[in-house]
């Protein structure tokens, strides 16, 4: 666990229920964006050492956001980046970015991807701002025309 002055940030297991409650959250988001959810498959397993982690960020006030990493081939790969919308655009989401790529640094990857959607223009413009590029589309959403995959050499 690390400590910011205004918020602390949390490994959880995917299972935790302030994580799977800030999953619900991301779904019910991404409804509204698609009409429906992420529905990538995803197993806990895949989100605790070693082979990835999830991530709840917390202050005084109760949760933030959450995040998670896993491993896919050689990359680490974000999943369920989520801030919630109250907590937008005060700097969580870039801060929870840092974090999970120092994560997959510290186990050795050399590159982060991730899979968005073109209903997201800000999780894209965070993606993009923070060095993230456009590579070819992969997993689950690959056949999707609105589908927008990155990846960043950490």
């Amino acid at each position: 666990m690390t400590s910011a002055p205004d918020w602390t940030l949390q490994t959880v297991p995917y299972e935790d229920p302030t994580a799977q409650r800030l999953v619900a959250e991301l779904n019910a988001d991404l409804a509204q964006r698609y009409g429906g959810g992420d529905a990538t498959p995803v197993q806990p397993a895949q989100f605790a050492p070693p082979s990835g982690t999830f991530l709840v960020a917390s202050d005084e006030t109760g949760p933030i956001g959450c995040a998670g990493v896993r491993i896919n081939g050689a990359d680490a790969e974000l999943k369920r980046m989520f801030i919630r919308p109250s907590r937008r655009r005060e700097g969580h989401a870039r801060r929870l970015l840092a974090a999970i790529e120092e994560y997959a640094r510290g186990r050795g990857f050399s590159r982060v991807i991730l899979e968005t959607g073109i209903a997201q223009p800000e999780a894209i413009a965070l993606y993009e701002s923070a060095g993230y590029v456009p590579i070819p589309s992969y997993g689950y959403y690959r056949d999707e025309p609105d589908c927008r995959c990155y990846a960043r050499w950490i």
